[in-house]
């Protein structure tokens, strides 16, 4: 796989972690950067030092939410619309997904509860989202 940038904005330090390493035995050529919310997110998109491949994206977060990130990102500023957007979250709600979808996600992805799991939802956005 090609070396890729990827942006983890989620506010739980425990999933920042699990998906670190789990990303490390997907495509261990990968980067990954952490934001602990949209605001955060937002602002190291804007500092120009990031230049990401993929986005993945909590919706349940203080500050910005992952679907006014996503807003902002996809209908608000142009300089990100391109990057692909997965929704990583624990809501199973089928609204989310509709909503996140209309709003420009690429992917919705639901939390898993292994590890193993994770790892093979991983490869598999990664394969989809970067096609």
């Amino acid at each position: 796989m090609a070396k890729k940038v990827i942006l983890l904005v989620d506010d739980d330090m425990d999933d920042q972690e699990l998906f670190g390493e789990a990303m490390s035995i997907v495509d261990s050529a990968a980067t990954c950067y952490f934001a602990s919310d949209g605001e955060e997110g937002l602002r190291m998109l804007a500092s120009g030092n990031l230049q990401c491949d993929l986005i993945f994206l909590d919706l349940n977060m203080p500050k910005m939410n992952g679907k006014q990130f996503l807003a902002e990102i996809k209908k608000k500023n142009s300089a990100y619309r391109d990057i692909p957007v997965v929704i990583f979250t624990t809501s199973l709600r089928e609204k989310d997904g509709i909503e996140t979808a209309e709003l420009g996600a690429s992917h919705f992805l639901t939390k898993p509860s292994s590890f193993g799991e994770l790892c093979k939802q991983l490869e598999n956005v990664l394969n989809k989202a970067l096609a």
